[in-house]
């Protein structure tokens, strides 16, 4: 699991709120793309990845842990990969503890001898997006 290992230490790093081990762990590229959790939708490049870890680093926000409830499962080809899967995030927010589960999942590309993030996503499903329930039947 050379991959999940390499996203292991970018959480290790976002729980120090170590900027150094966070902006390590991103292809420093215009077009590096993550879709996160949070009220915006998207962040595309480098610089404004890097800006935002900042500013959540200076945020009262604090991840205690990150685990996989389900994967993490990868593959490489080449110098892309994939890993991704289910993670249960532990945070704290002025003193209050809390888990929320997320969908993860991360394209990484080798690049100068590290596995670094091309494009993160993390993500929660909607309860009922197109109100009919889970179209899936048992």
């Amino acid at each position: 699991m050379i991959l999940a290992k390499r996203v292991e230490l970018f959480w290790d790093a976002v729980k120090k709120k170590d900027m150094v081990g966070i902006e390590a762990a991103y292809v420093p590229s215009e077009d590096t793309y993550v879709i996160l959790e949070g009220p915006r939708y998207s962040t595309l490049s480098f610089v404004k990845i890097i800006k935002g870890w900042g500013d959540f680093s200076g945020s009262p926000i604090t991840l205690l842990s990150m685990d996989w409830v389900e994967g993490p499962f990868e593959e490489i080809d080449g110098t892309l990969g994939w890993v991704g899967g289910i993670t249960d995030i532990t945070i704290s927010v002025n003193g209050k503890d809390f888990v929320t589960r997320f969908r993860c999942s991360f394209v990484m590309k080798l690049y100068d001898g590290d596995w670094k993030i091309k494009h993160e996503h993390v993500s929660a499903p909607l309860e009922d997006p197109y109100g009919i329930g889970d179209w899936l039947k048992k």
